[in-house]
């Protein structure tokens, strides 16, 4: 039998008992009106009398309390289920107002009606999401830097001095605390089956979300404070997501019923879910079908990290780590781990190698879920930092896509047909050769083309006739401005052994090696993106300052260009004006092919970038402090070249010495690029 077919939970003992038995240990029947006042309002002290603490240290006791709580949970339960939608909207509604989306908490009391596990557990998810959202903005009304993670936000001081500590450590007791009942992290990291999820204890929460709106009242009266909510995260740059086949906007031909109908079986044969785990699945495509987007992707999320654990236990032999749910363990047995190069005891990993190379799987997790400037889908939604509502489809469409590719991969038996479908194999074509967008390197790619398509727009920029520089004095013969392009071809002569055989003459080395052509040929290079090391992203991060310099040198000077040639020909320039414009122009002749060449220069230190790791501490440092200083000197041509200092004449002096330094460099070859040969 499969090991999906066999588990029956994915919670530990321990923590099964916690979740699924303790709060329901105690059958005494509790009296609502003991916890909810005549006129609606939560009795807090009647509430948190119910949590218990430890004699040694005063500290929570989770068991005692949650044993405590058992019942009135189940009272406030069956309150809701006497309550008509419209009772429960004149009562509460108000409440919910300071979460900024009193929508979901109704929506997740028309839940409760009808106790749909699948829908109790995903509408947990959002409400959870959704009010550490509130409670971060809570947080701001005091306190300046949000803490990211949910168990030290209800940890804060900040929210104690607002609710008070003893209505924080009921919140903790449900939420935010690896002791506790932990429910948003367990549902949230795939560990809990829809049937595992006391209904309940969603009622519960729902009713603790409207007690807090009224103590925030209470609060901001007595204050006299506004709460503000900070604004969502909005996904930009669509485009960069589309992985799948059919640009964005088309993509639905490939995820049209049929495909998804192919879905549904899939998820039934595939290896990769766990029976226990099917309902979300199903549920997942249902709400693709829907159009509701957010609600797809909040449950498939987890479930594939469930899939990725099924085949982390299995391929690297530790089973145990499946059935995991450990304080010690839950928030390590997730992505970051899975997808790490070494387990806990130095042996490598074995999944990534599973997933197939080019490492498909693992770069577009790395790239969805975990770089910094990816979309980070799971940390922005489980968070709250996205608008539900308004969860972009084209989103939707990879996670589905990608979900579908690892579920046909990993299927039981004859699965040809499946893969060979003409609406599947160009997804699975897709997975087979996808690369990195998100990755630092990837990054660096991205803008050293972007930065040179922004120099080749100067030869396009209006200037005044080339007599008119000519006859300004101390500008006659160039001779400083041809030393300078003398001194960039040498370099080049140095390097082209370097670089591709077709991008160089010696009859014009700058202008057929310092081209478009040449940094589009050299970014195509595959370049490793998993398990960079350290000083892989030390480099990265000081090459990336300087491509971002050029860049912003290059903008002022079509800035400063087109503004003064305007203003030139509208003869609005004084003279002093007029000789410092034409400067600028004799400048803009080396700075061209200067920023040019630096562009070129730290693309072939890229495509060898993990040759660094050869490098010795001291060379290492040595060629560290290198690069430092082509920072340093883009830094300073970013301020030479600004509209307030306009510094033209001494961008020479600052280019002559920036150039010296980088052919002592070359000519002691301790360049990525001269370790390469």
């Amino acid at each position: 039998m499969a090991l999906s077919d066999s588990v029956t939970t994915c919670l530990s003992p321990p923590v099964h008992y916690v979740i699924c038995k303790l709060g329901f240990e105690k059958k005494d029947t509790y009296d609502i009106n003991n916890i909810l006042s005549e006129n609606g309002e939560v009795c807090w002290q009647a509430v948190t009398e119910h949590v218990c603490y430890l004699e040694s240290d005063q500290s929570v006791d989770y068991i005692k309390s949650i044993r405590s709580l058992g019942p009135v949970c189940e009272s406030v339960n069956l309150h809701f289920k006497s309550l008509t939608k419209e009772q429960f909207v004149i009562q509460y509604a108000l409440w919910f107002r300071w979460t900024n989306y009193t929508e979901l908490f109704l929506e997740v009391f028309d839940v409760l009606q009808y106790t749909q596990t699948t829908e109790v557990a995903l509408g947990l998810m959002k409400l959870t999401s959704c009010l550490e959202r509130a409670l971060g903005d809570v947080y701001l009304l005091i306190g300046k830097d949000c803490p990211f993670l949910l168990r030290d936000l209800l940890a804060s001081e900040q929210l104690a001095i607002v609710f008070g500590q003893a209505v924080m450590n009921v919140l903790r007791v449900f939420i935010g605390s690896p002791y506790g009942l932990n429910l948003r992290n367990v549902l949230w990291h795939g560990f809990a089956s829809p049937q595992e999820i006391p209904v309940k204890y969603c009622a519960m929460l729902l009713f603790l979300t409207a007690g807090l709106g009224q103590l925030l009242q209470t609060y901001l009266l007595q204050t006299k404070c506004i709460l503000v909510h900070r604004p969502y995260v909005i996904f930009v740059s669509l485009e960069e997501l589309d992985v799948f086949p059919g640009k964005y906007l088309t993509i639905s031909k490939y995820l049209n019923h049929e495909t998804l109908s192919i879905a549904e079986e899939l998820v039934k044969l595939s290896s990769f879910v766990l029976k226990t785990m099917l309902p979300f699945w199903m549920a997942a495509l249902t709400a693709f079908k829907q159009s509701r987007y957010a609600d797809c992707v909040i449950l498939l999320l987890p479930q594939l990290e469930v899939g990725l654990r099924l085949l982390f236990t299995t391929t690297n032999q530790c089973p145990n780590r499946l059935l995991t749910a450990e304080v010690k363990f839950l928030s390590k047995v997730s992505y970051d781990l899975m997808l790490a190069k070494h387990l806990d005891n130095e042996e490598v990993n074995q999944l990534p190698a599973v997933l197939e190379e080019p490492a498909m799987a693992s770069e577009f997790l790395w790239d969805f879920l975990n770089h910094q400037e990816g979309p980070r889908i799971r940390d922005r939604l489980s968070h709250g930092e996205i608008n539900l509502e308004a969860f972009p489809r084209e989103v939707a469409n990879q996670i589905v896509a990608f979900a579908i590719t690892l579920l046909c991969r990993f299927s039981d038996g004859d699965m040809f047909a499946f893969k060979e479908h003409m609406v599947i194999k160009p997804l699975m074509n897709c997975a087979s050769c996808y690369h990195s967008r998100f990755h630092p390197i990837s990054r660096l790619k991205k803008q050293v083309l972007e930065c040179m398509k922004s120099i080749h727009l100067w030869p396009e920029l209006p200037t005044v006739p080339e007599e008119h520089i000519q006859t300004i004095k101390g500008l006659e013969g160039n001779a400083e401005v041809s030393t300078l392009i003398l001194m960039i071809s040498e370099i080049i002569s140095q390097l082209q052994q370097h670089m591709p055989q077709n991008c160089y003459s010696s009859d014009d080395p700058i202008n057929s090696v310092l081209t478009e052509r040449l940094l589009i040929e050299l970014c195509d290079t595959c370049i490793c993106t998993l398990y960079s090391p350290r000083p892989v992203l030390e480099i990265l991060v000081v090459l990336r300052k300087i491509s971002t310099q050029c860049h912003q040198v290059s903008e002022q000077v079509i800035a400063s260009t087109e503004l003064r040639y305007k203003q030139w020909m509208n003869k609005a320039l004084r003279s002093r004006q007029r000789h410092n414009y034409l400067r600028m122009l004799n400048s803009v002749k080396f700075l061209s092919p200067v920023l040019r060449f630096i562009l070129v220069l730290i693309t072939l230190e890229l495509v060898n970038i993990h040759l660094v790791c050869r490098k010795n501490p001291f060379d290492y440092q040595q060629y560290l402090k290198f690069l430092k200083s082509v920072l340093q000197y883009t830094e300073n041509l970013v301020t030479y070249t600004s509209p307030e200092k306009n510094k033209w004449d001494e961008t020479v002096e600052l280019t002559n010495k920036a150039l010296i330094k980088i052919r002592k460099i070359s000519d002691r070859k301790l360049m990525l690029m001269q370790l390469a040969t």
